[in-house]
């Protein structure tokens, strides 16, 4: 009974002694490890190696959770969508239109078109052609996330030939430089949405 008591506590006093010089090493090379660029407070995530655009930007670490061509897909989707509508929102706030404003939509802004056009009825078809566009585009994301090779973002578009003949530096510079919009339109249009909503702003807000 006393030798089980004697190696209890010298197992206990173990837990507590200063660690090997290997663990040393190992923390050592933990902490000199590769820091994010974006964020040099944080380590790289290993996720986001490759990938045009990479900053090391990924404070929740949400490449290590979910798959890098789905997270990508998904900020190459919505920066467009965002330079759409931050577009769109200016140019109806302008007054900037090609085409008859249809009964029931004469004098709205941006802000307030969207109560008018549920009331009008354009909106429901709005929805419908989305939902549409939604279930054919994610045809393609299912087979890139099952290994069919495809490029996040890829839909074979590009009708004035943007990408023809190009090298793939160049390539990569044009994502490059859709990257970086689709990025600040995102915060633009959260800009413009705040300050037109908050405080009954129109451009140049």
């Amino acid at each position: 009974m006393k030798l089980a008591l004697l190696a209890s506590l010298i197992a206990s006093a173990a837990a507590f002694a200063p660690s090997s010089s290997t663990g040393a090493r190992a923390s050592t090379a933990l902490d000199a490890g590769k820091q994010s660029q974006a964020l040099p407070f944080l380590p790289y995530p290993e996720n986001l190696s490759g990938y045009v655009g990479d900053a090391g930007f990924d404070p929740l670490r949400f490449s290590d959770y979910f798959p890098m061509d789905y997270l990508r897909e998904a900020e190459i989707k919505h920066g467009r969508i965002c330079m759409l509508a931050t577009v769109g929102w200016i140019a109806v706030d302008m007054g900037l239109r090609v085409y008859p404003v249809p009964a029931g939509l004469e004098g709205v802004t941006a802000a307030t078109a969207h109560d008018a056009s549920v009331a009008q009825g354009g909106l429901g078809q709005v929805f419908g052609w989305v939902a549409v566009a939604e279930m054919a585009s994610w045809i393609g994301v299912s087979q890139m996330l099952q290994g069919s090779g495809r490029e996040p973002g890829y839909f074979g578009f590009d009708p004035l030939g943007l990408m023809k003949g190009k090298s793939e530096a160049e390539v990569n510079n044009m994502k490059l430089k859709e990257i970086k919009n689709g990025r600040l339109a995102m915060l633009a249009f959260s800009g413009i949405c705040t300050q037109s909503v908050l405080f009954d702003k129109t451009f140049p807000f």
